[in-house]
């Protein structure tokens, strides 16, 4: 198997259908949240709904790259999350991220393994390996806080 194919299954896993390191992902963590637990703020936490609209944004950003755009994503947007009033745009936020992990997968899994080593957009970036690295833990750390919300709420 490519490392562009094991880094795609990786990227899956944490956010469609793994189980391997955390024993869950997005995909299961959010199954059952209804768009009043995905707004509601505990404490200065985050919301999960911000969580979900942070780590599409990155998302989405990295895949307008792997399609020949520029870095257009600024890290003082990425919460940037419009209201959410029903659970119809709850779920069209969680459709979008399903349909970008898949899209952002699949892309990974069409580069040649020698690209990995290539300078991502900027020196100042690192190498597409280190970005598709970072997405993944980037992906793992909200999980976990997405987790201890989820359980806070339930509480």
């Amino acid at each position: 198997m490519s490392s562009t194919s094991q880094l795609a299954k990786r990227f899956r896993e944490v956010i469609l259908d793994g189980l391997w390191i955390a024993n869950t992902n997005f995909k299961d963590q959010l199954k059952d949240v209804s768009w009043e637990q995905a707004t509601t703020k505990v404490g200065s936490l985050n919301t999960i709904a911000m969580l979900v609209f942070h780590l599409d944004y990155y998302i989405a950003g990295l895949i307008h790259v792997f399609e020949g755009g520029g870095l257009e994503i600024r890290d003082q947007y990425s919460f940037d999350l419009p209201p959410i009033k029903s659970q119809q745009q709850w779920e069209e936020l969680l459709h979008k991220l399903w349909n970008d992990a898949e899209k952002f997968a699949s892309l990974l899994e069409q580069m040649p393994d020698s690209k990995m080593n290539e300078i991502f957009v900027d020196e100042k970036y690192g190498t597409y390996l280190r970005n598709i690295d970072g997405m993944i833990e980037h992906a793992y750390y909200h999980l976990g806080q997405i987790t201890l919300i989820k359980k806070l709420l339930n509480n």
